[in-house]
């Protein structure tokens, strides 16, 4: 058996912005310092790759990178991982995803950069899922989703969203009974927007 025979795994994409203080996690200023922040926002997201490495080989995962597309960050990932990376296109967050997903070729999954409760086993788990839905999501707390998969992606599940607002999961779950769609949502979790959400991640028990 070797690890890195294509069929192992399944294609999972990252959607990352580049750390660059002032542009990202904005949310957490001025509590914490742009710069602070960044360097939150690069954490977090060093951390969802260990995951996404746990959960799949490093082949199967793009990332797909926002701000500055040749950030040295995101240089180290690929040369020290060996993963993919494409830059975003333009448009709206539904058009980001579609494209990412639709890329795969094969069901797989769709994450940010911002939920420190992913776990590889929760990765496996979502991925599982799509074997008898048509879609997986992992909705968040403040109304949104963390995760999405597709067996067969639409665009159309990703049109008139109010992304940004509360209402983004409960809009997406509307879209996908209008298609047909059973949507699987295996976990609730949580990400990292506000100060409060910072003193929460860094309180939890990493010993687990």
């Amino acid at each position: 058996m070797h690890a890195d025979r294509h069929d192992d795994g399944f294609p999972l994409a990252i959607l990352a912005k580049a750390p660059v203080p002032g542009r990202v996690k904005t949310r957490l200023t001025p509590t914490f310092a742009p710069e602070a922040a960044a360097r939150l926002h690069e954490a977090l997201l060093r951390q969802t790759l260990a995951v996404a490495l746990a959960a799949t080989p490093a082949h199967r995962i793009v990332l797909w990178t926002g701000l500055e597309h040749d950030h040295p960050l995101f240089v180290e990932f690929a040369e020290r991982h060996g993963i993919g990376l494409r830059p975003q296109p333009e448009g709206d967050l539904g058009l980001r995803m579609f494209t990412a997903l639709e890329a795969m070729g094969a069901p797989g999954l769709l994450v940010g950069s911002d939920c420190p409760v992913l776990t590889a086993q929760l990765l496996a788990n979502c991925h599982a899922a799509l074997a008898h839905h048509d879609g997986v999501l992992l909705p968040a707390e403040d109304g949104g989703y963390a995760l999405v998969g597709l067996r067969k992606p639409r665009q159309a599940f990703f049109t008139d969203i109010d992304w940004g607002s509360d209402q983004v999961l409960a809009q997406t779950l509307a879209r996908a009974d209008s298609l047909g769609w059973r949507i699987a949502q295996p976990a609730k979790v949580w990400d990292v927007d506000r100060p409060a959400d910072v003193a929460r991640w860094q309180g939890q028990d990493t010993s687990s």
